[in-house]
């Protein structure tokens, strides 16, 4: 059963969701494309920019693709797999954490965890990029909004509009 297998699956990956899930979109990828073959890499790529512009946590491209994969069963094995087995452990562990506040080995961990999630969703825009098949002009577009961004502080919100109506344009 498809709907077991994405459970398993997502159960799995949940383990290691440091920066959140879309910080495992690489996994995500090798799992769904590379070796089980239920997605391919446009549809993986469309199912995420979805993600993304809906309202809401970014665990949601983890439902639509398992309900891309298996329907409604997909979804919510997907979704529970990928938010329970984690949520449960962490609240377990929350106490014994905070009991350890201002330990040295503490502070490295919070400190070491920081970099590691910036890779990971690094590393997934990366694999998105790639998939959407950018061309020089869509490269020429993430260098002048980071520009922006770090230079301006003029609202992201404005950023996307003009990507948008770029890509309406047909320029990219």
């Amino acid at each position: 059963m498809i709907a077991l297998q994405l459970f398993l699956e997502f159960a799995l990956l949940s383990g290691v969701a440091f920066g959140g899930a879309t910080a495992l979109l690489p996994e995500m990828h090798r799992v769904v494309v590379d070796n089980h073959h239920w997605l391919d890499d446009a549809t993986f790529t469309h199912l995420y920019a979805i993600a993304q512009a809906a309202p809401g946590p970014n665990v949601l491209v983890v439902t639509l693709i398992g309900w891309e994969i298996a329907g409604l069963a997909g979804a919510l094995a997907a979704t529970t797999a990928m938010c329970l087995p984690m949520s449960v452990l962490i609240y377990q562990l929350i106490d014994r954490w905070e009991s350890f506040a201002g330990k040295r080995w503490q502070k490295a961990i919070s400190i070491g965890v920081a970099p590691l999630a910036v890779g990971l969703i690094f590393s997934g825009a990366t694999l998105i990029a790639q998939a959407a098949a950018f061309g020089w002009a869509a490269w020429l577009i993430v260098g002048a909004t980071v520009f922006v961004n770090l230079k301006t502080r003029l609202h992201p919100l404005w950023l996307i509009v003009l990507g948008g109506a770029i890509g309406l344009s047909g320029w990219v």
